[in-house]
């Protein structure tokens, strides 16, 4: 199997559309069209990852974080990051990131760590807008199903927690054929109409172009009559951070001891306690001070995240349980993700997660 077909799948599930502008997810490093032999997964590709890879004779390793993020001038060994990208290129080793776009997966970075906490009643705490489209098709009765089947299998019609999904309504549709024209049905130059139904689905933006085609493949007619217009509802798939809520209420102490001992924190840095049971959860895998006020204004009892500065913990007010658990803490479990990802599609090679701790922080 080639390198891209593990990329193809990873990217029509986590596309990369859904990376941030900053990101520089993707294939960094490599030949997408090498034969893959295993993969090595990790939350940072680190000099001591790559000859990890060598070790296990791994020719892949796919990382949540991007070792390069900023423009490289020159690659001199320097540093880490060139010392890292030379290590690959000399050992014929592809990198892959898969970063903020897996943190704005539904099923991705967030999900994992409600899982771990037991989380329920999942949602996106800052769902993206701009990224959702309308697709109107007016199909002849007789063929509604075959083509809804269609658009469905490429993706088409998921609504938060709901899938095949859409709105029918039924009219007339009238049509003349001219010189040239290939009906389906009526005569050439005689006005015909048919009963028709108006389909209307919502779609993801990276899945535009495939629900396109599987409606034009299913479509009966010579020429789809259709609309796509973009909507600035925000996605429920797809976003940052989540927002869930604990089976049973928990005391505040007691939740930060179950927090601590779950993602292994060194330590958890968080703002005074309100000495108020907590129920709904606010979390975010990664940097994620900037989701605090979203976090207040849906009432929130905790936000946990990390990397959150000084000034910000005053920005609590009192209203909600900052818990800085550590970015690494908070995304190590990354790792176990995507090697489930894999695994449901691919059983045919091994897939390793590295044994290296590259965490830069340690905890005296």
């Amino acid at each position: 199997m080639k390198i891209n077909v593990l990329i193809s799948y990873l990217e029509e599930l986590v596309p990369l559309s859904s990376q941030e502008d900053y990101d520089n997810s993707g294939l960094l490093i490599g030949d997408s069209n090498s034969d893959l032999k295993s993969v090595l997964i990790t939350l940072d590709c680190t000099e001591e990852v790559v000859q990890e890879a060598i070790d296990k004779g791994c020719n892949l390793i796919i990382a949540h974080h991007p070792v390069i993020f900023k423009g490289i001038k020159s690659l001199t060994g320097s540093n880490y990051i060139e010392r890292t990208i030379l290590a690959c290129v000399k050992n014929n080793i592809a990198l892959y990131a898969i970063h903020t776009n897996l943190d704005n997966f539904r099923f991705g970075v967030n999900s994992e760590i409600a899982d771990r906490l037991g989380l329920k009643n999942l949602k996106i705490l800052e769902p993206k807008s701009g990224v959702l489209y309308k697709l109107v098709v007016f199909v002849p009765e007789a063929h509604h199903a075959v083509m809804s089947a269609a658009i469905f299998n490429a993706g088409a019609g998921d609504i938060g927690n709901y899938k095949e999904c859409q709105f029918v309504t039924q009219g007339i549709g009238t049509f003349k054929p001219t010189v040239g024209a290939n009906p389906f049905s009526g005569k050439i130059g005689e006005l015909s109409s048919d009963k028709e139904l108006k389909a209307e689905f919502l779609v993801s933006s990276h899945r535009l172009r495939n629900v396109i085609k599987a409606m034009n493949d299913s479509h009966p007619y010579e020429e789809v009559a259709h609309d796509i217009f973009i909507l600035k509802n925000s996605n429920q798939n797809e976003g940052s951070g989540m927002i869930g809520e604990l089976e049973v209420p928990m005391d505040e102490s007691e939740l930060l001891t179950k927090i601590k001992s779950t993602f292994n924190s060194g330590i958890i840095r968080h703002t005074k306690l309100l000495n108020k049971p907590i129920k709904k959860v606010a979390f975010c895998g990664g940097s994620g001070s900037f989701l605090l006020k979203k976090a207040i204004a849906i009432k929130a009892d905790i936000f946990i995240t990390a990397d959150f500065k000084y000034h910000e913990f005053f920005d609590a007010d009192k209203q909600i349980l900052i818990a800085d658990i550590g970015h690494y803490e908070s995304e190590q479990f990354t790792s176990n993700l995507l090697a489930a990802i894999l695994k449901q599609k691919f059983a045919t090679f091994a897939v390793h997660l590295t044994g290296i701790n590259t965490n830069p922080i340690n905890y005296f």
